[in-house]
């Protein structure tokens, strides 16, 4: 087992870099200051920054833009053996991201508060909820009923032979 100093150096080399992804993405415009690091067996798979604005895509945070690049390079829609840093605490879409991909591990640098801080929020679960100190979500939220439940419900039963699921 590594000894807590050499898990300490490695995490921080690799959440540097992860930083400098943040820096990059800023420089060159594609968006916020946010990077992320997929890492495995020690290597670096895919480092990414937010691409917000260059992809006009809101949902281009730095952690589902590496996520996808590094399934894309590996070939895989899990990244179990993998681990991933983001220069941020994740929001709860890149947190639902990581989730989905099997991450084994998350290290994250600064907390969500230095991004509110300056004006980013994404503190979904909040707006949803309606009890976000600084958003609320401006749309009307409604689950189905009736026959509309029923039908989408019914896609899972209708589909999950197709599916083997890892």
């Amino acid at each position: 087992m590594e000894d807590d100093n050499a898990v300490q150096d490695r995490d921080h080399k690799f959440l540097s870099r992860a930083v400098e992804e943040a820096y990059k993405g800023v420089e060159c415009g594609d968006g916020g200051p946010f990077g992320a690091v997929v890492v495995r067996n020690d290597e670096v798979v895919m480092s990414c920054h937010n691409m917000v604005l260059k992809n006009t895509d809101p949902t281009a945070h730095a952690e589902v833009t590496v996520i996808r690049e590094a399934c894309k390079k590996l070939n895989r829609i899990e990244l179990s053996d993998c681990e991933i840093y983001a220069s941020c605490e994740p929001c709860p879409m890149c947190f639902g991201a990581i989730h989905l991909s099997r991450l084994k591990r998350l290290v994250y640098g600064a907390e969500a508060e230095a991004a509110i801080a300056i004006g980013f929020d994404d503190f979904i679960a909040d707006a949803l909820r309606g009890t976000g100190f600084y958003q609320k979500a401006h749309l009307e939220i409604k689950k189905a009923d009736g026959s509309g439940a029923v039908i989408a419900e019914q896609v899972f039963e209708k589909t999950k032979s197709k599916f083997t699921m890892y």
